[in-house]
């Protein structure tokens, strides 16, 4: 079953791997507005892994075992790896905060992320948090919340393998490759570490993990695995109007 939503998700996958987005940023303004954009999706990523932790090992007090040991270690591994890793000092942080560090370095504008992180969403709604944003980045972000707020594990954990784990290392890649042609490499020092760390764990650990607990959570049900591929797919596409907007963002600029 795999293979065959990999085999009905190329193209979108494809289109990303191929997306011009990649080739217009030359400059330093437009590693900017990639980053103001892009931040977004490193944090609303945090989401949809804390709450496969939340629904696939216990969190509550008194400890009890749930679910199956493996995909428990998958989502606890990550979790660590995710919010204590070491960054280019040697120091724990999180992947978010690597990137905040990257964004300083570059003169981008981390504020609103940062007011958006800290928000209070006990006292609104996620449409009021998002509508400061982007079209493209609040597109993005409800389709990740409205696939948080379904409970249905196998969706999230769709929208986290095949929109995340599985699809970083070649996306991440390719972008790598395409903006270093533009920029000496101290200036994409921090930048790029923070992508270098994501294909890293992504390609050689957590991406087939993943693979694996989509396994796990839909075994023999034929409609999970259909919802599988569904919410795969939209996950894509959420990714390329994400893309679209980033692109439409630089062009408007010269």
């Amino acid at each position: 079953m795999i293979d065959d939503i990999k085999k009905a998700i190329a193209p979108y996958q494809q289109r990303l791997l191929e997306h011009p987005l990649y080739i217009h940023i030359t400059s330093p303004e437009d590693l900017r507005i990639f980053m103001e954009h892009h931040v977004y999706a490193v944090w609303d990523f945090m989401s949809l892994l804390k709450s496969l932790q939340m629904g696939l090992t216990s969190t509550s007090i008194p400890w009890k075992p749930v679910g199956n040991p493996e995909v428990r270690y998958l989502i606890n591994e990550i979790v660590l790896a995710e919010e204590t890793d070491i960054n280019m000092l040697g120091e724990r942080q999180s992947h978010f905060e690597m990137y905040l560090d990257a964004m300083h370095k570059a003169g981008a504008r981390t504020q609103e992320a940062i007011r958006l992180v800290h928000s209070d969403f006990s006292k609104m709604s996620y449409a009021e948090a998002f509508v400061a944003q982007p079209k493209s980045v609040a597109q993005f972000l409800h389709f990740t919340f409205d696939t948080i707020e379904t409970k249905e594990l196998h969706k999230i954990a769709a929208a986290f393998t095949f929109g995340r784990e599985d699809l970083i290392p070649a996306m991440f890649t390719a972008i790598i490759e395409k903006v270093q042609m533009h920029f000496p490499e101290s200036d994409l020092e921090a930048f790029k570490y923070y992508f270098d760390r994501h294909i890293e764990l992504d390609e050689d650990e957590h991406g087939p993990m993943a693979l694996q607990m989509i396994v796990q959570l839909c075994d023999n049900d034929a409609a999970k695995w259909q919802d599988v591929q569904d919410t795969a797919t939209e996950a894509l596409k959420a990714r390329i109007t994400l893309w679209d907007g980033i692109l439409s963002a630089i062009q408007k600029t010269r």
